[in-house]
């Protein structure tokens, strides 16, 4: 990239900026603390990022500067990396662990250090954990994945809740073939599905369904060493079993083979599917857009050949190297992390949530939100399976997206041949990062 095009795609990455008390951080030269967080700039979300960044402002007096970011995040990163300005704070996927670590963007971590460090969960801290056992995030939300249904949609058609794979064909059926929304026409499907290459989603979607079959991608078979697993015959059962609703019942919503969630969430809201396997973190939106009476939560069923299982994820608190202040990165971490800054991300049920279910386990989230429906995803989280620590994730979530996105879109591929594929690549990666 010529230097005048990249001056050009920092300007447009800072001019999607959001500032709390103050400006700047170690990317723009004063004093005040800059975080990046991933969501959509003048979202819901991001001003209740803002909000954590002012009471953090409040409480210690250090100024702050959120910048809030959705679109090629890590791309713009790389760039902020490349100029040697990366921010002080970045609130991330915890599946990026590895990847940043990798690139030497994060500072290790004093866990014991860590004012209130023991008050988090300790499936938290193992997402903030890398291959080398060392920690290079501060646990900030968890989530875990749960089906949202139209409520009245199921009713309608006579349905209980899904408690088996079968069930939930059953339903999927149900809502692409008897006009649930009683329009007169055929124009629902059962499943919405965001089954795009684009950062992995397919491989991410369909991970719950392997999990809640007693499958996986990669196993430990050491300390910092995996091998692959995907020719499981029970990630091989999951990912035939979604093949199946794209190809044989066909009860997935045209297009899902391209989509990414923005445009998944938006297919659901406008009631051209009914069953979204998705984190909490769309729930407010959902009772807002679609309605608190037509939509419910119900686990994921486990699957004939194993289970339970749900995929967990979340944010981390990176504390990013080359920065100026490093006291204020760990006093904003601990300060995000506390009860007070776990209260204020969760946004109680209103719509901006950060903080999904909070990892502070001095948090009672039945007094924060009065939703039940939240309740379904906290117990399914005592189930969930987060990325493995091996050393980048990224490019094993998008090399198994590829593969699960091609067996969606071609019918005529075999499940069994593709995961074999797959599982050789898979194995190939290991070995590349050294954790083979």
């Amino acid at each position: 990239m010529s230097r005048h095009l990249l001056r050009v795609a920092l300007a447009a990455t800072l001019a999607v900026t959001l500032t709390g008390c103050g400006s700047g951080g170690s990317g723009s030269g004063d004093d005040a603390l800059e975080i990046w967080i991933r969501q959509a700039p003048d979202s819901a979300s991001a001003k209740t990022a803002v909000k954590l960044a002012d009471a953090f402002t409040k409480a210690s007096g250090i100024k702050t500067k959120v910048v809030a970011i959705f679109d090629d995040f890590e791309t713009k990163l790389q760039q902020q990396a490349a100029q040697r300005k990366l921010p002080d704070i970045v609130i991330n996927d915890t599946a990026q662990l590895g990847n940043m670590h990798t690139q030497g963007w994060v500072r290790e971590v004093d866990k014991a250090g860590l004012a209130g460090g023991d008050k988090l969960s300790d499936l938290a801290w193992k997402a903030a954990q890398g291959g080398d056992g060392k920690y290079y995030g501060v646990p900030f939300s968890a989530q875990a994945f749960a089906l949202i249904i139209r409520k009245d949609w199921r009713e309608k058609v006579g349905l209980d809740a899904p408690k088996t794979w079968e069930d939930l064909t059953r339903l999927a059926q149900a809502f692409t073939d008897k006009d649930p929304d009683g329009d007169g026409k055929k124009d629902t499907a059962g499943f919405v599905i965001p089954g795009g290459t684009k950062r992995g989603y397919a491989s991410w979607y369909a991970s719950s369904l392997i999990y809640a079959n007693g499958g996986d991608f990669v196993k430990a078979t050491g300390p910092g060493k995996f091998t692959a697993t995907v020719n499981d015959p029970r990630t091989v059962e999951a990912v035939r079993y979604l093949q199946d609703q794209f190809c044989r019942t066909k009860t997935v919503n045209p297009g899902a083979v391209s989509n990414d969630t923005t445009v998944t969430h938006e297919v659901f809201e406008k009631g051209q599917g009914g069953i979204y396997l998705v984190g909490p973190y769309v729930l407010a939106r959902f009772v807002k857009n679609v309605g608190t009476d037509k939509i419910e939560v119900v686990p994921v069923p486990k699957g004939p050949s194993g289970g339970p299982g749900t995929l967990g994820e979340g944010e981390n608190v990176y504390l990013m190297a080359g920065s100026g202040d490093e006291e204020g990165q760990r006093k904003f971490a601990e300060f995000a992390a506390s009860a007070d800054g776990q209260r204020i991300g969760m946004n109680k049920d209103a719509d901006g949530v950060i903080v999904r279910l909070p990892v502070n386990t001095q948090i009672d989230m039945a007094a924060e939100r009065q939703d039940p429906r939240w309740k379904v995803f906290q117990e399914s989280y005592a189930n969930a399976v987060y990325a493995p620590p091996v050393p980048n994730w990224a490019p094993i979530r998008q090399t198994s997206a590829d593969a699960i996105n091609t067996v969606w879109a071609d019918c005529s591929a075999d499940v069994k041949s593709a995961m074999e594929a797959l599982n050789t690549k898979l194995n190939q990666e290991l070995q590349s990062q050294k954790a083979g």
